[in-house]
């Protein structure tokens, strides 16, 4: 099975959705990506369709925003 991958950017906003979505999903079943981190991957999210972080790509390909933090246009300035 897939994992669904988690796209933050550190912010608080970003680290208390990723505590909330580890508790309710799993860490064995979402990968975690800070892409104030690891730059390489806000291509990824956007191929993915995340518009603002967090969200949640789930193994479908559906894109949850969740709460708004940042748009990814923020992230890549």
């Amino acid at each position: 099975m897939r994992k669904s991958v988690f796209y933050h950017a550190g912010c608080p906003v970003c680290v208390s959705a990723e505590h909330d979505i580890l508790n309710l999903i799993g860490k064995n079943h979402v990968e975690v990506v800070h892409i104030g981190e690891d730059r390489s991957r806000i291509s990824d999210a956007e191929r993915a369709g995340v518009k603002s972080v967090p969200a949640l790509v789930t193994p479908n390909g559906n894109v949850l925003h969740i709460n708004y933090g940042a748009s990814i246009e923020d992230v890549k300035a």
